[in-house]
């Protein structure tokens, strides 16, 4: 249920967000005030933290940037590829769960990129940063400039060019996204962040993600309140509506700031 009385949300257990366009710019670090106000959120708070980045990519924009006292990563969990894998602290990060594509599948996914591709008669950009299919594993992900753009240009003109690509090109990202899963039935398609189309395993979205924490964490998904940036039909945090959860939409960090200042009171 969308949650417009913010006085709901304070009694939650649990806060789970997005990560890209909820926590922190496209591929980018927290800023000094969202990490401020994560270090408070996690004195009063079980906090789950679900993107489609690997866990290399969760380690720059969530930990790094994160300086607080080892004890109180015990209140963070940690979901990436969309939930494909589970990490939480104890003694260090330790992963509890890794749901790998086979080679097989990881090598179908490539091919039928290069089909559609060739088939809707998509061209890359002249300049690209880092590897346009990425195979993490438990995902494999395209993304149109390339999966270092950020971090090879840098956080301002990263995201500015991530940002001008996804204005001209969301239909054409959507198509290859609708594509991609008329040929892959068996496995889960999305269409993720600025420039990315996600490949798993079938049945792997963010409402999948919520079971997971119910399951391992012991909290009920009533209990829970997602925060996320693209809570709409398409947008790949949508899945979560699908679930008992409360959730607030957001337009980006600015706006979670609001919604972490409300809960800490």
């Amino acid at each position: 249920m969308q949650i417009a009385n913010f006085n709901k949300i304070k009694p939650k257990q649990l806060i789970v967000f997005d990560m890209d366009g909820t926590l922190t710019p496209t591929k980018a670090p927290m800023d000094r005030e969202m990490t401020a106000l994560m270090a408070k959120l996690l004195l009063v708070k079980k906090v789950a933290v679900i993107g489609g980045g690997k866990y290399q990519l969760f380690k720059q924009q969530l930990l790094q940037p994160l300086k607080v006292k080892k004890e109180l990563f015990k209140n963070l969990f940690l979901f990436p590829t969309t939930s494909t894998a589970f990490y939480k602290y104890n003694g260090g990060w330790k992963n509890v769960y890794l749901l790998q594509l086979s080679q097989q599948e990881r090598q179908k996914i490539k091919a039928t990129f290069q089909r559609v591709f060739d088939e809707i008669g998509y061209r890359q950009p002249e300049k690209i940063y880092g590897k346009v299919i990425e195979d993490r594993g438990t995902q494999v992900t395209f993304s149109a400039l390339g999966q270092e753009v950020v971090a090879m240009l840098g956080r301002v003109k990263g995201v500015a060019l991530k940002e001008q690509w996804k204005e001209h090109n969301t239909p054409v990202k959507l198509k290859i996204a609708g594509l991609m899963q008329k040929y892959l039935p068996e496995l889960e398609v999305r269409a993720a962040g600025h420039t990315s189309v996600d490949v798993t395993k079938k049945g792997i979205d963010k409402a999948y993600g919520l079971r997971q924490i119910e399951k391992h964490l012991k909290v009920k998904i009533k209990d829970m309140l997602f925060v996320g940036d693209a809570i709409f039909p398409g947008g790949n945090d949508y899945a979560v509506t699908k679930t008992p959860v409360d959730y607030i939409a957001v337009a980006g960090p600015e706006q979670t700031k609001d919604i972490i200042r409300k809960i800490l009171g």
